[in-house]
């Protein structure tokens, strides 16, 4: 028999991280025909996360991984016992966002809790060659760096292309990941030589130092074959590294808006950056679930392993796990156990 209530963490007021509470029995959404009960293993923070200045009561934004524990009366794509993930966008099956995409965490509750309900079109299988830790990091860094790389299907990305990430978030970890298995070269930034270090372990062609080099852009521009510029860059940094992308871009190359880690405020370019740069510039929001669907049979196909923070949190220390995240300490993606 499925159960009735359920631990969580939700976000009340606008406190900063204290808006995070915790309740002991909470109650589970009733059942439906097409829905699906599940028992949350693991669950994955994202910089999305962070600024919770929401004043409805909504479970945060994580991305989680989890059991079949029941399943409604006409449900079909799964069993009680599938492991599976679930969807960031609901309803977002194929093609084009529409208005009646609901994200996770903000429009629904997210994934701070033992258990949930979600239908059945809002779940995904799980990679068979990761385990519950490694595959609740998928559902929106991963797919963001898919879509960013394939989702485009005139600009996907190809073997010889040039890829350029910002950061060792998890968009970007995933993003180099990705772009190495599909043959590209990688061009990657980071502030931090300790950091540099791995993502040259990880397989990046180049890595450059922003803090060291403001010019970054350039100098990236100058690392890629006859100086002409990188096909793909990754902007998780947001209107004040949008500058410095548009020079590092190629002529009919792809910027892809997914972020704002370095702030805003600062003086950002606009249309004449982009008219004179000769570039698509095109914002990201996640992706389908065919995306997500074709991005898993690449993750068991190509041996992928999800890169994982080293420190692994406990349910009871969400509070801590938003610290430490908004500090920028960790390296890939940040992950909680439910217990």
């Amino acid at each position: 028999m499925a159960p009735t209530t359920t631990k969580q963490w939700t976000v009340q007021g606008q406190s900063g991280f204290d808006s995070l509470k915790h309740h002991d029995e909470a109650p589970i959404a009733n059942l439906d025909d097409h829905d699906v009960v599940v028992n949350f293993k693991s669950v994955s923070l994202n910089y999305r996360a962070l600024p919770i200045a929401n004043k409805r009561q909504r479970r945060s934004r994580l991305r989680w991984r989890s059991v079949v524990e029941g399943t409604g009366a006409r449900v079909s794509r799964f069993k009680k016992g599938d492991k599976v993930m679930t969807l960031f966008n609901q309803g977002h099956i194929a093609g084009p966002m529409t208005p009646a995409v609901r994200g996770t965490g903000g429009m629904i509750d997210g994934a701070l809790t033992q258990y949930g309900t979600f239908d059945e079109n809002g779940l995904v299988a799980m990679p068979a060659t990761l385990d519950f830790q490694q595959a609740s990091t998928l559902s929106c860094a991963a797919v963001t760096a898919w879509n960013a790389l394939y989702g485009l299907g005139s600009r996907a990305l190809k073997p010889g292309h040039v890829v350029l990430t910002q950061g060792t978030g998890g968009v970007s970890i995933f993003a180099v990941q990705f772009a190495l298995a599909g043959g590209a070269t990688v061009i990657a930034t980071t502030s931090s030589e300790s950091k540099a270090e791995k993502l040259k372990k990880l397989g990046a062609h180049h890595v450059i130092n922003y803090k060291d080099n403001p010019n970054w852009g350039e100098t990236a521009k100058n690392l890629t074959p006859g100086k002409q510029g990188v096909h793909h860059v990754i902007e998780v940094g947001g209107p004040n590294t949008l500058a410095q992308s548009l020079k590092a871009v190629r002529i009919d190359g792809v910027i892809d808006l997914i972020g704002f880690l370095a702030g805003t405020g600062g003086q950002e370019p606009g249309f004449l950056g982009v008219l004179t740069s000769t570039c698509m510039v095109r914002g990201v929001q996640v992706g389908s679930r065919l995306q997500f669907e074709e991005m898993n049979r690449a993750i068991d196909g190509n041996g992928i392993k999800p890169v994982v923070d080293e420190k692994v949190f406990k349910f009871g220390e969400v509070k801590e796990a938003y610290q430490y995240m908004w500090e920028q300490k960790h390296f890939g993606k940040l992950t909680i156990t439910v217990d």
